[in-house]
């Protein structure tokens, strides 16, 4: 994609963080995690953060996500900035506008798969939208594992769940934290087709952090990180482009424990 037409473009943002920083400790002790970002969002794409470790790609997602503070800067859901928002408000927001897949699925094992989907919407005193929800059980492919408990379910078949409820409640854009982590080659694939699709079939946005080149292969863009500062950015990557560009990054050498030969996470 050219320059050109990356300016012409003209989706809505669906989250925005703009000269954000995040500072841990003082004095000699004192870390940056992320160095003035400002990055966009836009709605229907799926994004891949990627970088080394300790570069800063999953504070950068929870400080977005409203999931940790941040030092100065704003962040941006839509048009709502989270840094006038008090506890509550900020909780009710994350609660409607965001979803979340995580890497340990968290999933509570007393509930069968579809109250685990619903528990949100639960929490939150509403009703789901059925026919919604039954494209998104369809989509992620649960229809004949709605009764099954967390401990009578695969790995891959627990994620699933994680990623339906997830976009159940029709969230603003979806955050994923090494979606993948815990998976075998195969359910990984699965999970990363399921939100690819609900990005070209619902209109989903979605942001996922990630040390995997094959996984974020799977994305419209892939911003990367190194020392808490976007350095690079890729749209339309493969897994190889990905993995070229991994290798040119500060402390991004491949052939460290992160990365097998083939650049897939050890």
């Amino acid at each position: 994609m050219t320059t050109a037409s990356l300016a012409d473009r003209t989706t809505a943002v669906a989250a925005r963080a703009t000269e954000l920083s995040k500072i841990y400790g003082q004095g000699e002790t004192q870390v940056v995690a992320l160095d003035r970002v400002s990055i966009a969002f836009q709605q229907a794409e799926l994004t891949a953060i990627m970088g080394p470790s300790g570069s800063g790609k999953s504070t950068l997602m929870h400080c977005v996500a409203g999931l940790d503070s941040f030092s100065s800067g704003s962040v941006r859901i839509g048009e709502t900035e989270l840094g006038s928002l008090k506890d509550k408000q900020l909780t009710r927001l994350r609660r409607d506008k965001i979803g979340f897949i995580f890497q340990a699925f968290n999933l509570l094992p007393t509930l069968s798969a579809l109250e685990n989907i619903t528990l949100p919407m639960d929490i939150a005193g509403r009703k789901p939208d059925k026919q919604w929800l039954d494209t998104v059980i369809r989509m992620v492919g649960l229809s004949d594992r709605l009764s099954h408990r967390p401990s009578q379910l695969s790995g891959g078949q627990q994620q699933r769940v994680a990623v339906a409820r997830a976009l159940a409640s029709r969230p603003d854009i979806i955050f994923g934290d090494e979606p993948t982590g815990n998976l075998d080659s195969r359910s990984g694939a699965e999970v990363l087709g399921f939100l690819r699709n609900s990005v070209r079939e619902l209109g989903q946005t979605v942001v996922m952090v990630t040390h995997d080149p094959v996984a974020a292969a799977y994305a419209d863009r892939v911003v990367f990180l190194a020392d808490g500062r976007i350095v690079d950015e890729v749209y339309g990557p493969t897994a190889d482009l990905v993995l070229d560009r991994m290798r040119n990054l500060p402390g991004g050498n491949p052939q460290t424990p992160e990365f097998d030969a083939k650049g897939r996470t050890s």
